[in-house]
């Protein structure tokens, strides 16, 4: 083989890890709603998660937390309450895409219709027993569901609508985990109805068929109640 055909192989090489590079490449996933770009350092919060501080600097509190024994408090107008334990919680999660939730269910509560933008789930019921499901996107909008019994476990992929609802006449107890140090949560009715500013009348009866006055009845119910979840 001459110089020349040497030449030519290593750049063809070359070109061609190139080209893989560039097509394997991909941004990192956000961790947050969004990010503002900006110019000037001195206005930045943080970018796609946390600072981190120097890991001589790091305690055991940095990774530990406690209270998922406790059961949450359930007596709001869901009857379910949830205790996340996320980065906020727990600063050693930031980057390792991992959180943990502890959610209670009185008799007949209710986790709502919602979503996490940013992370999968499993839940693995602990106590009760649960009609958990969620929903396919656009155009099928399929219905998978299933009544889980202790020790049964459901996934829910990352960004679709599911519930769970406690289908028993006893408490029940669940783990969350969470694909993500800050997975998000979207509940659709108090996004759609409890929007601040609100969502424009227009908008809504059209949306959901639904005449003026049960809207604005919908939305007073979402702008009054004290549930956070």
């Amino acid at each position: 083989m001459d110089m020349k055909m040497v030449v030519n192989t290593l750049a063809y090489i070359a070109l061609l890890a190139v080209a893989f590079s560039l097509a394997s490449a991909s941004d990192p996933s956000p961790l947050q709603d969004f990010c503002v770009a900006v110019n000037d350092t001195n206005a930045a919060v943080f970018v796609n998660g946390k600072f981190c501080q120097d890991p001589k600097l790091a305690t055991p509190n940095d990774f530990s937390f406690s209270g998922l024994h406790l059961p949450g408090n359930t007596s709001n107008q869901l009857g379910s309450m949830v205790t996340l334990a996320d980065v906020a919680e727990i600063p050693g999660l930031n980057t390792l895409g991992v959180s943990l939730a502890r959610v209670d269910y009185a008799p007949y509560g209710l986790n709502p219709p919602h979503t996490h933008p940013r992370a999968s789930e499993i839940l693995t019921v602990l106590e009760g027993t649960l009609y958990v499901g969620f929903v396919t996107s656009n155009p099928d909008n399929r219905l998978i569901s299933k009544v889980l019994y202790k020790g049964d476990l459901f996934v829910f992929p990352q960004g679709l609508i599911h519930f769970q609802l406690n289908v028993g006449t006893t408490n029940a107890v669940a783990i969350a985990s969470l694909g993500g140090q800050n997975p998000g949560v979207i509940t659709i009715a108090r996004a759609v109805f409890g929007s601040k500013p609100a969502i424009s009348a227009d908008v809504l009866t059209k949306a959901f068929q639904l005449d003026k006055d049960v809207v604005a009845n919908l939305q007073s119910k979402f702008w009054t109640d004290n549930h956070t979840y």
